[in-house]
């Protein structure tokens, strides 16, 4: 199969899903008693009556979700029914912080993942593998939450070295880790067994018969096919990080687009929680595209299937 029919084929794919991804949200969501415009003090029927109006919740709920499909189809994702404000201009406002921390955090916990595994691999038993599984195991056990709490406590409150939160770039360092660290974790023990496994194989040991030396058999030979596992995981990763990071942007007050979410879900807000559900889709199935086709840049063996 060449690579153009495997994207059109993934494309096809990728958009079932998001319809599918679409349809669960949707139906979960009206199928929750309640409303978006239940309040504390309660509004007059009439109120509520024009409100549903206005954003079609008079309809059958059939009805709503063929209308907010043609909408979505025609690039309008629609206004947030709390505050009327386009939604478009909402995550427009609040990915690219997202999208700055999160990147940050998935480069981090990749590059010191890979380059930390291969260590232990090569090192396989001694004081620094020993180090570097220890630490490995501590990390992918401490949720981020727990880890953000703590980073939080200590250098914000106790030693006051970090504000809590502003936008300039020396503060995206404690979020960094705390999203960083399971990830990066998870990369090192990825990276020591897929580096593990790749320097048993015969072409290795007829490599370093033949006098390659040790650095090239690493660089050259192993470290390239022991990636994969690596970019397995780094795609649904990268896209979790940037849009997941609900709990740890929560932690420290960062108007990302993951607290954005999460305030959506607490306010009943259908219209921003379907928008963001299906932009947040969308980059997952990207990443996974992207990491598929890079399959064939690190191993030309692979075929498209």
């Amino acid at each position: 199969m060449t690579v153009g029919r495997y994207v059109i084929k993934r494309i096809l794919l990728a958009i079932l899903s998001i319809v599918i991804i679409c349809a669960i949200t949707f139906f979960t969501m009206h199928a929750v008693p309640g409303g978006p415009f239940n309040k504390e003090k309660a509004l007059s029927e009439a109120t509520i009556q024009a409100l549903n109006q206005r954003y079609n919740l008079d309809k059958g709920v059939g009805t709503q979700f063929l209308l907010w499909m043609k909408g979505l189809v025609t690039g309008d994702l629609g206004v947030s029914l709390k505050n009327g404000r386009e939604i478009t201009a909402i995550i427009g406002e609040s990915f690219p912080i997202s999208a700055r921390l999160g990147l940050t955090a998935v480069a981090f916990a990749l590059v010191l993942g890979t380059i930390l595994g291969s260590i232990a691999a090569l090192m396989r038993n001694k004081l620094p593998d020993r180090i570097i599984v220890f630490l490995s195991t501590l990390f992918t056990a401490v949720p981020s939450f727990v880890l953000a709490t703590m980073l939080l406590l200590v250098f914000c409150i106790k030693l006051g070295w970090l504000p809590v939160w502003s936008a300039s770039s020396h503060n995206y360092l404690l979020p960094v880790i705390s999203l960083a660290a399971y990830p990066m974790a998870y990369t090192t023990r990825l990276a020591k067994t897929s580096m593990l496994d790749a320097l048993s194989q015969d072409y290795i040991r007829t490599a370093r018969s033949k006098g390659v030396s040790r650095w090239k058999l690493i660089f050259k030979h192993a470290l390239r096919n022991s990636l994969i596992p690596v970019i397995t995981y780094a795609g649904p990763e990268i896209a979790y990080i940037i849009t997941g990071s609900m709990v740890v942007e929560t932690v420290f007050t960062i108007g990302g687009i993951g607290s954005k979410f999460v305030n959506a879900i607490n306010n009943r807000d259908y219209t921003l929680i379907m928008a963001t559900t299906v932009f947040l889709a969308f980059l997952m199935v990207v990443a996974n595209l992207i990491c598929d086709l890079l399959y064939k840049l690190v191993d030309p063996r692979i075929k498209y299937e």
